[in-house]
């Protein structure tokens, strides 16, 4: 069982959870950081942070059905972009927010960042998600 919470007594939070709680004894998948690269390892949307963002969530879709878990049922994430631009952030978050990943909603973080690990991506998601007993 996950119960999403808000806090009363803070900001009400646009599209996501500020805590996601999950019962003791729920499996739970840590994944790595999905990026924007095709099943052969090329880069999907050199330059373009939307195209890649659409990219990093089908990548994060194979994981979680990959473990037995789907987009409903991450209980938080952290969105990293590369840039500076609150712009380039809201439009990567609007692909996120269209993925699926805010039904509940989730808990989220997202980052602006300086670099990620490979040469031209500008998009990654890490996702913790419950893995219920069917899906």
């Amino acid at each position: 069982m996950i119960q999403r919470v808000t806090v009363p007594t803070l900001f009400t939070p646009p599209v996501y959870a500020h805590a996601s709680v999950v019962e003791a004894g729920t499996r739970l998948a840590f994944l790595a950081g999905s990026v924007p690269l095709d099943v052969d390892g090329k880069l999907v949307g050199p330059g373009d942070p939307v195209r890649q963002a659409v990219q990093v969530l089908a990548n994060l879709d194979e994981q979680l059905r990959a473990v037995g878990s789907d987009m409903a049922h991450v209980v938080s994430t952290d969105v990293y972009v590369v840039s500076g631009e609150t712009a380039a952030l809201a439009a990567v978050w609007e692909v996120v927010q269209e993925s699926g990943l805010s039904v509940g909603p989730h808990s989220s973080t997202l980052l602006g960042v300086a670099c990620l690990g490979y040469a031209g991506q500008l998009v990654e998601i890490t996702a913790t998600a419950v893995v219920p007993d069917s899906v």
